[in-house]
């Protein structure tokens, strides 16, 4: 009886070591997925690992948005497309219930602002299988070059193309297609 007890108890063991192992590869696996999205635009599958609301906080800025499930997709995700990201994942680890990860972002925004891709340390938490929220802080991102390009973009628009003001603040595709030409005709200037 005793030895049924024993082989119960360790077969419990191993089987809970399974389900948990298992868990932590599908979150590790579900981080990847989402920056695959990220880099390739896809809002198809973005619908599938993202929960009905995505809570975002920046916290070298003290900044949170809660976006629908829509509004992500349509606007965020639309908006980010037009710069042709490219995404990478340079650290990834899963403690507890949190995936850690070390991206590395570059496209054509961040390339005329920052002049190198940015990078920062996030962390991702789940409700079951779908992302809830994500919490960012830089760890690589030069706050004195992105203002002054900014500073200067923003100064040049004003004075030769008035009618793309408002740009830098409109995060949706429209306003992603005004940002890319603004900085097209800077860098075309005479």
């Amino acid at each position: 009886m005793k030895k049924i007890i024993i082989l119960s108890f360790f077969l419990t063991i191993g089987f809970i070591s399974c389900i948990t192992s298992e868990k932590k590869i599908d979150r590790l696996e579900i981080t990847k997925q989402y920056y695959k999205a990220l880099d390739n635009s896809d809002g198809v599958t973005m619908k599938i690992l993202l929960a009905d609301s995505l809570h975002t906080k920046e916290t070298d800025y003290n900044y949170e948005q809660t976006f629908s499930h829509k509004e992500y997709i349509e606007k965020w995700l639309k908006w980010d497309s037009v710069f042709d990201p490219k995404y990478k994942i340079l650290e990834i680890d899963q403690e507890n219930e949190i995936v850690k990860v070390k991206i590395s972002k570059e496209d054509k925004r961040i390339r005329f602002l920052h002049e190198e891709p940015t990078v920062w340390s996030a962390f991702i938490r789940f409700d079951t299988d779908k992302i809830i929220s994500i919490e960012r802080k830089n760890v690589v991102f030069k706050d004195k070059v992105w203002e002054r390009n900014r500073t200067k973009l923003l100064n040049w628009v004003d004075q030769n193309h008035p009618e793309l003001n408002g740009f830098i603040y409109d995060q949706t595709e429209k306003g992603g297609m005004k940002f890319l030409k603004a900085i097209e005709l800077y860098k075309n200037r005479k």
